[in-house]
């Protein structure tokens, strides 16, 4: 009696449901970081996911966790797989229940005292899988330099999904554009302060904000230079959140120092802003005798702490634009 419905039982046992996943009108298609404290959200060309992908490894771009490729699939992904894989086995069941019907109805006679019927409800049902939507495309596109591999993030991302591979001068570059990214929201970030938290809250907070940029940078590029120095030779500790000693060490690499991407009066500013994360790190703000003597200015005495303005951020990450493509350029030519 149900000859179909065993036969399409059998078939699906050994013929597993198969979803599609469509691409952006980019051609890029959705992945998420399968780690729990992570779940970042990113995407890979799909032409690059088939060819330079490896099954065994995928790397997160912005963790580095490492799992294999199966794992990538975003939340969205996989619950509309459910979905799909039990409408296809529900329309194929129900397909393979109304052949039966069909059959056992045609074989009953029709002149027979007593007559029976089979009747399934529903009509005929879709088999196939609907592919799993693209979500929006990501505008912010990054190729590895050293896989080639193109994918897209929206923020930043450190690592290539395809080879792991972190870019020195990539993170670099996102480093000093989140700096400016949080300079320039300081103005929104105050005014909605001001609505639900206060005045008071408002102005301790952004006033925070502002002064950690200085620190950001400053960090950023020591991180920066012991990306490219490191082939050079070993790095003394914290050598690069010291100008003067940092511009000797790649004099000593590479025949150049700050001086040669900077004009002497940069150099001048960008060691008074070296000296004022110094001072807000280790003496809360608080302009002492070392601040005086390193920076030979007169601007502040003793006792004051120091402010940090707009000006002073924009020095800071024009200075560190100059300096970082300088060595970059010098390092590839060396």
């Amino acid at each position: 009696m149900f000859e179909d419905l065993i036969k399409e039982l059998e078939r699906m046992g050994s013929q597993p449901v198969s979803v599609p996943i469509d691409s952006d009108e980019q051609g890029y298609i959705d992945k998420q970081c399968p780690s729990e404290e992570c779940g970042f959200l990113f995407k890979v060309n799909e032409e690059d996911w088939a060819k330079i992908f490896k099954d065994k490894a995928v790397w997160c771009p912005l963790c580095r966790h490492e799992a294999p490729a199966d794992q990538w699939f975003t939340v969205e992904q996989v619950e509309h797989a459910k979905a799909e894989a039990l409408a296809v086995i529900e329309g194929k069941i129900n397909n393979a229940m109304q052949s039966d019907a069909r059959r056992f109805n045609s074989r009953q006679p029709r002149n027979s005292f007593i007559s029976m019927s089979m009747k399934v409800q529903g009509g005929m049902k879709r088999t196939h899988a609907i592919p799993a939507k693209a979500a929006e495309a990501m505008q912010l596109k990054i190729t590895c330099e050293e896989c080639k591999a193109h994918f897209a993030v929206i923020g930043s991302a450190y690592f290539c999904p395809a080879c792991g591979h972190n870019s020195v001068t990539r993170t670099y570059a996102d480093s000093l554009r989140k700096i400016r990214v949080k300079k320039d929201s300081v103005g929104v970030i105050r005014q909605a302060l001001i609505e639900s938290a206060g005045k008071d809250e408002a102005e301790l907070t952004c006033r925070s904000l502002v002064e950690t940029c200085i620190s950001d940078g400053v960090v950023a590029f020591q991180k920066y230079c012991e990306g490219l120095y490191f082939t050079y030779g070993k790095i003394p500790f914290n050598a690069f959140q010291r100008l003067e000693h940092g511009s000797d060490l790649w004099y000593q690499a590479i025949q150049k120092g700050y001086e040669t991407w900077l004009t002497s009066e940069e150099l001048i500013e960008l060691n008074v802003l070296y000296q004022k994360r110094h001072i807000l790190a280790h003496n809360e703000g608080i302009v002492d005798a070392n601040y005086i003597n390193n920076t030979k200015v007169n601007n502040y005495k003793i006792g004051q702490r120091i402010v940090i303005s707009d000006k002073d951020i924009d020095i800071l990450l024009n200075c560190l634009e100059k300096l970082g493509n300088g060595l970059k350029e010098a390092c590839e030519i060396v």
